[in-house]
């Protein structure tokens, strides 16, 4: 079983590794130990790990999920249940890792925001008001939209709805209007789209120096892998 792995953000830390399902006592064990080395770290260097704001998540396969455990986890000593999804850098990783609650609470936040915008519509040049759609709600949408490739067409829908709703505020169209002339006119892409751009960009990046170099090391040409036939 590979040992525990770590990642600090800011004042954001995780440890994260994998199992299989008859390993998961001995993997608890394992997390537990490494929770207590960097609590340990933390207090040698004046710092507090905050067990308040601590989650635990297991992931698996929808068709696995009858198999996560329920048992809690020691963190210093506290004990930590197992969550259905967390909130992690902005963005929300499910059990199944389907990426539904991230979807929901996106959608749910840019129809806030854009009903708020909706609001001082008449008050403010369309220029301005497009401006505001674009950073108050456009970006919503774009926030770490790498994590959602390969998401289910339903949940890539609900997201396009956002994308529709913002462009007919700005257009003034109703809701039975048309939206894929005014979607080119703004140059906006779908968000099926927005999701490839985004990732092509990251590789190109990636591929040429222009990016983190840790996201650079986890890249590989294909025809470089042992004993993967060349196209």
């Amino acid at each position: 079983m590979p040992e525990c792995s770590c990642l600090l953000y800011a004042d954001d830390s995780q440890v994260y590794g994998w199992c299989r399902p008859s390993d998961v006592a001995d993997f608890q064990l394992r997390l537990s130990n490494c929770i207590d080395d960097v609590a340990l770290w933390m207090w040698v260097n004046c710092l507090q790990l905050n067990t308040s704001k601590t989650d635990l998540l297991w992931c698996s396969t929808s068709r696995r999920q009858s198999q996560l455990p329920c048992i809690p986890l020691r963190v210093g000593a506290d004990l930590i249940s197992p969550s259905s999804s967390v909130h992690n850098l902005g963005i929300f990783l499910d059990a199944d890792l389907t990426m539904r609650t991230h979807v929901q609470r996106t959608a749910a936040g840019s129809f806030a925001a854009l009903r708020k915008l909706r609001s001082i519509r008449r008050s403010v040049p369309t220029s301005v008001y497009q401006i505001l759609i674009v950073l108050l709600v456009v970006s919503r949408l774009d926030y770490g939209n790498t994590a959602l490739v390969g998401i289910p067409a339903n949940l890539s829908r609900h997201l396009q709805s956002v994308l529709n709703a913002a462009a007919r505020s700005i257009a003034g169209l109703r809701r039975s209007d048309h939206i894929t002339n005014t979607l080119t006119s703004f140059h906006w892409l779908r968000v099926s789209e927005r999701i490839q751009f985004k990732l092509a960009t990251l590789i190109y990046r990636s591929l040429h120096g222009l990016a983190p170099q840790y996201l650079a090391d986890d890249l590989c040409c294909v025809t470089d892998i042992p004993g993967i036939r060349r196209l």
